[in-house]
C-alpha cells in the first residue's frame, strides 16, 4: 500500500501542497483531481522520486523512499505525451524497461506479448511507433509501463492529447485493464469525467489542499463546498442569509434570487451567511412551477430567458439572473418562466 503523509511543497515562497495526506491501497484507483496549477502533477511528481518535498512521508507498505531512487520505486509512469521512443519499434519500446532490469530475453519476449495483448495491440510488435495513432501510441506507453509488473502505476493526464471519442473509449478499457491486473493506480487529471469514470477514489486538490475526498458517487451526492459544487458544475451556487426557522434542521434562507426552504444539518443563526446548490431537477415538459414531492413550493427559480442551449436531448435554460435550469422542451429568449429545483445548504 501506497502512503502519503504531511507532505509540504512549495515554489518561491508559495505553498503548493499543504499537509497532503492519504494512502492508496491494494488494486484501488485514486483520482488527483483539480484545476491546472492545483499541485496535482507535483504531488505525483514527489511519490515518482523525481522531486522532493519540503517536508513529509512518501511510504510504501510502511517503508520510506525518502532515499529511494525513482527507478528503483518499482512504478510505472504513463504521460500525456507518451514519451516513447521514435527510433525503436513498438516491441522494443515495451521491453525498454525490462532490458533496463536485466530480464532474461525469453521472459522479455513473453511479457511483451502479454502487455500488448492487454492494451488490444497484438501484432503490432514490429510497428513503427511512428506509424500509429496518438490512442495506439498511448496503447504502448501503457503496455511499457505494464510490462515489468509494477507495484504501483501512475498516470499523469495520459488522455489529454486525444479527441473525445478515442478518450472515451480508450478510459473505459483503461479502468478495465486496471481491474484485470488488480494494479494500484493514481490518476491526476483536470477532466472530472475521466475523474469520475475511472476512480475508485476522487481526491479533489484547491488552494494546495484536499478539499474533498471520497468515491465518485459520495462527491457527487454530497460536495460539501461551494467550490467542489462549482467546480463539478452540479448546479447553481448561490449567496444567502439565513432569516428564519421552521423547525429542528430546516431553515429559511433569503438571497437575491428568491426565498428557499432548506433541510441541513448545521447549527446556524439568524443572520448566517450561507452557500445554496440549487441543482436543476430533471427536465419537466413545460415552464411551469411545480413542487416536487418532499420540496418546498418556494424552492423555485424564476427568471428571464437569455440563452437556450441544446444539450443530449434537453435544453440548458440561461435566465437573466446568471442561473440555469434543464429543460424538455425549449422557451423563447426573453420568455419569464418558473421551475422548481432542488435546494441544498453548503454551509
Amino acid at each position: 500500500m501506497l502512503e502519503v503523509r504531511n507532505i509540504f511543497k512549495a515554489y518561491e515562497g508559495k505553498p503548493i501542497l499543504k499537509d497532503i495526506s492519504f494512502s492508496v491501497g491494494a488494486g484501488e484507483t485514486v483520482c488527483l483531481l483539480g484545476a491546472s496549477g492545483s499541485g496535482k502533477s507535483t504531488l505525483l511528481r514527489i511519490i515518482a522520486g523525481l522531486e522532493s518535498p519540503d517536508s513529509g512521508l512518501v511510504l510504501f507498505s510502511g517503508l520510506d523512499l525518502s532515499n529511494t531512487a525513482p527507478h528503483l520505486r518499482d512504478f510505472g509512469l504513463v504521460f500525456q505525451d507518451y514519451a516513447l521512443f521514435p527510433h525503436l519499434n513498438v516491441y522494443d519500446n515495451v521491453a525498454f524497461g525490462l532490458k533496463m532490469r536485466r530480464v532474461d530475453q525469453d521472459q522479455i519476449s513473453q511479457r511483451v506479448v502479454n502487455a500488448l495483448e492487454l492494451v488490444n495491440l497484438s501484432g503490432f510488435d514490429g510497428r513503427q511507433v511512428t506509424d500509429l495513432s496518438g490512442g495506439e501510441q498511448q496503447r504502448v506507453a501503457l503496455a511499457r509501463a505494464l510490462a515489468p509488473r509494477p507495484r504501483l502505476l501512475m498516470f499523469d493526464e495520459p488522455l489529454g492529447a486525444l479527441d473525445r471519442a478515442l478518450r472515451e473509449d480508450l478510459l473505459n478499457e483503461l479502468r478495465s485493464i486496471l481491474h484485470q491486473t488488480n494494479i494500484p493506480a493514481i490518476y491526476v487529471t483536470h477532466d472530472q469525467e475521466e475523474a469520475f469514470t475511472v476512480a475508485d477514489r476522487v481526491l479533489i486538490l484547491h488552494n494546495a489542499g484536499i478539499v474533498r475526498a471520497g468515491a465518485p458517487a459520495e462527491v457527487w451526492a454530497m460536495p460539501e463546498s461551494a467550490f467542489v459544487a462549482q467546480f463539478l458544475g452540479l448546479g447553481n451556487v448561490i449567496e444567502g442569509e439565513v432569516s428564519g426557522q421552521q423547525k429542528d434542521n430546516e431553515w429559511t434562507v433569503q438571497s437575491s434570487v428568491g426565498v428557499f426552504d432548506v433541510r441541513c444539518a448545521h447549527k446556524h443563526q439568524m443572520g448566517d451567511k450561507v452557500h445554496l446548490l440549487a441543482r436543476p431537477l430533471s427536465a419537466g415538459n413545460d415552464h411551469a412551477a411545480k413542487s416536487s414531492e418532499g420540496e418546498s413550493s418556494r424552492n423555485v427559480l424564476h427568471g428571464v430567458v437569455s440563452d437556450v442551449i441544446f444539450q443530449q436531448e434537453r435544453f440548458k435554460v440561461i435566465l437573466e439572473n446568471g442561473l440555469y435550469v434543464y429543460l424538455n422542451e425549449a422557451p423563447g429568449v426573453g420568455e419569464k418562466i418558473s421551475v422548481p429545483i432542488k435546494v441544498e445548504c453548503l454551509a
